[in-house]
């Protein structure tokens, strides 16, 4: 069965042009004109997805289609395509930047693109660049452009006169600071941090709304894809995950794993002073613990928990910012340093540069999964590694992971639909 729904992949030239800051405005902008919005991210990302999903009212899930599949990625539109009436994904990089690239997946899905550029700096080069992004690849459809961060009405007059036909002006958004959504490392500030986002996604709004320009793009069929593949099942499993604002990186496609396979799922705040949850198994996601040491630290009793749990013989799931807080010690970029949980005997500190990225695959016991890397602590982990990470684009980053009894610990984001039986398997004894 095919589906059909109005759709656009948001793209740049470039990171930093304000693609998630024009999707999250086109989606809020949308919404407020009673359209039902899905928005989906390009690749692996936590903190977009956020910022995206309080625009659109609605889960944003990844697509990848080295992580997930084709299969994930086809499922995931034509389940949307379902009871949406308009589907934005946003893009990763430049539009042609990586492989495989939001160029790439755009035709392979027949995605018309709309363009984000930076106009701050320009006038009538503005066209250039558009057109050598109409034309590079001759399998792509470039829809429409938005300038961003524009110094004046003439200023976008000038931009919009610099384009040749059959590239559509869908507007321009001002340089404004209350449009501006703030960073720090690893991307932007999560949603649940900005007290204001709801204001700032308002501001886009009004001001792609302003020209009275909101079109919807021709509608795009979606196939039906094969039966999604069965995992291991974990009927009667309470399975305790970390989520606050230092345990937050959580794909919502993991959690729909997890509850597929028959999990119940308790969420537990170690920031809030809750106790772990009576359960089977523990998974203690990225996030930031570095910016929150002194809290984590204090919590000897979640400590003691969670020593007792492994010491059990029951599953732990640590990734990235779980591994770090599985560690004896953690230091941030400023030397302040605080113990850890202690689950793994080894130590960490933040660096003020990129200390990996990538995507990882790794070979487990329980399967190989799929996910990656993003992160800028360096660790030094007293113990043998069960295995090593491989990089599908032959990039540097190849992550340790970690085994100490039915402890699994390692900087990797597994994405769990990349093989939900080893995902499952994961949780079980």
């Amino acid at each position: 069965m095919t589906r059909a729904c109005p759709a656009l992949l948001v793209a740049a030239p470039a990171s930093g042009q304000g693609k998630t800051s024009i999707t999250a405005g086109l989606a809020r902008a949308h919404a407020r004109a009673g359209r039902r919005v899905r928005v989906f991210k390009t690749g692996p990302d936590f903190l977009d997805p956020m910022i995206l999903e309080r625009a659109s009212g609605a889960p944003v899930y990844q697509l990848d289609a080295w992580m997930g599949g084709e299969e994930d990625v086809q499922r995931r539109l034509h389940d949307a395509a379902g009871d949406a009436d308009l589907i934005l994904v946003e893009g990763v990089m430049g539009l042609f930047d990586g492989v495989p690239s939001s160029a790439d997946l755009a035709a392979r899905l027949g995605l018309p693109v709309l363009a984000v550029l930076d106009g701050s700096a320009m006038a009538q080069t503005f066209g250039a660049m558009v057109h050598g992004l109409a034309t590079y690849r001759n399998d792509l459809t470039l829809a429409g452009v938005i300038a961003n961060r524009v110094g004046s009405a003439y200023h976008a007059s000038l931009l919009r006169e610099s384009l040749r036909e059959g590239v559509a002006w869908y507007g321009h958004v001002p340089r404004d600071e209350r449009m501006r959504l703030p960073e720090r490392h690893l991307g932007l500030v999560a949603a649940a941090e900005l007290a204001d986002l709801d204001a700032r996604l308002e501001a886009l709004s009004d001001a792609l709304l302003a020209e009275g320009y909101l079109p919807l793009p021709a509608p795009v069929a979606f196939s039906a894809p094969p039966c999604p593949r069965v995992g291991a099942r974990l009927d009667g499993r309470r399975i305790a995950i970390a989520r606050d604002a230092a345990f937050a990186f959580l794909y919502p496609a993991n959690l729909d794993v997890l509850r597929d396979a028959g999990a119940e799922l308790l969420f537990f705040s170690p920031l809030a002073g809750d106790a772990l949850p009576a359960c089977d198994a523990v998974w203690l996601p990225g996030g930031y613990p570095e910016l929150h040491l002194d809290a984590l630290a204090a919590r000897i009793d979640l400590r003691a928990a969670l020593h007792a749990h492994v010491a059990a013989g029951h599953p732990l799931l640590a990734e990235c910012g779980g591994l770090l807080y599985a560690l004896d010690r953690l230091t941030d970029r400023d030397g302040h340093g605080a113990a850890m949980a202690g689950l793994l005997p080894g130590d960490a500190t933040l660096q003020p540069r990129l200390a990996a990225l990538g995507l990882q695959a790794v070979d487990l016991p329980e399967g190989t999964l799929r996910g990656h890397s993003f992160h800028y602590a360096q660790a030094t982990v007293d113990a043998p590694p069960l295995a090593h990470a491989s990089n599908p684009n032959g990039g540097p980053t190849a992550e340790a992971v970690y085994r100490h009894r039915r402890l699994t610990a390692s900087f990797v984001h597994f994405y769990f639909p990349s093989n939900p039986d080893a995902a499952a398997r994961l949780f079980l004894p």
